[in-house]
């Protein structure tokens, strides 16, 4: 029987974004892979550094947005205990096929980032990639992901940021408004995949960033909270800690 995970649903808005994701699913992977020419990879990889540096102890992580679990499987490669949540329940299907084929101990589970289903302190990190600007409220979001990390837990995002310099900046805009909605179209003709590749644009320009997304972290009762732009600032790494006490 094939494993199915389980979903709550979370709002007419969640809904939408949730059936367009459904939608794309199938080609999730080799769609991003080509419009990002494998880059996203390498931020993913620096991202595992992060969350393991300084740690001697294998560490207990939650990943949430986990989308198709790309983020979820390289943290339980590089020897941590992780669960893995989205509110797509059909993104979470290609998670545990690729997790069936890498044969990596990865438990995912559908929820909703703004009420997670784990107790107060129950892990030692919480990760999202690419996912927080997809929360109704990410403030929520950020907040809960707090909740459920230990005191002295960190909390990293990693996220699309717009480039700041005169040159890398213009370019960048170009392609994310002009260019990526048509390679969507063209890598992804079916009816509705395409959505997905106008709504990544927009939701990437309107999100808050750098500064202004430290700001939310700290509203959300993170501390220490600062970023990393990754190259040319086209992502950026987010971190935060749970205040002890």
């Amino acid at each position: 029987m094939t494993e199915k995970p389980r979903f709550d649903e979370v709002g007419p808005n969640a809904n939408a974004v949730r059936a367009m994701f459904a939608d794309v699913a199938p080609r999730y992977d080799r769609m991003n892979r080509t419009l990002s020419a494998g880059v996203d990879v390498l931020w993913r990889r620096h991202t595992v550094r992060r969350v393991l540096a300084g740690q001697n102890r294998r560490l207990r992580v939650l990943d949430v947005c986990s989308g198709t679990g790309d983020l979820a499987l390289a943290l339980a490669r590089a020897g941590c205990d992780v669960v893995g949540t989205d509110f797509c329940a059909e993104m979470l299907e290609r998670a545990m096929t690729k997790r069936r084929e890498a044969t990596n101990d990865v438990r995912f589970l559908a929820a909703d980032t703004q009420r997670l289903p784990f107790d107060d302190g129950e892990f030692d990190v919480a990760t999202v990639a690419f996912g927080i600007r997809n929360v109704h409220d990410p403030r929520v979001g950020l907040a809960d992901m707090r909740r459920v990390v230990k005191p002295g837990g960190r909390v990293f995002v990693l996220e699309f940021s717009k480039p700041k310099t005169r040159l890398v900046g213009p370019a960048y805009l170009w392609y994310f408004r002009k260019v990526l909605p048509r390679l969507g179209r063209i890598l992804a003709p079916a009816t509705r995949r395409h959505e997905a590749y106008d709504y990544l644009p927009e939701s990437v320009l309107r999100f808050p960033e750098r500064e202004e997304f430290v700001r939310l972290m700290q509203d959300a009762g993170l501390e220490d909270a600062r970023f990393e732009p990754l190259t040319f600032g086209i992502a950026s790494l987010y971190e935060g800690r749970k205040p002890i006490g």
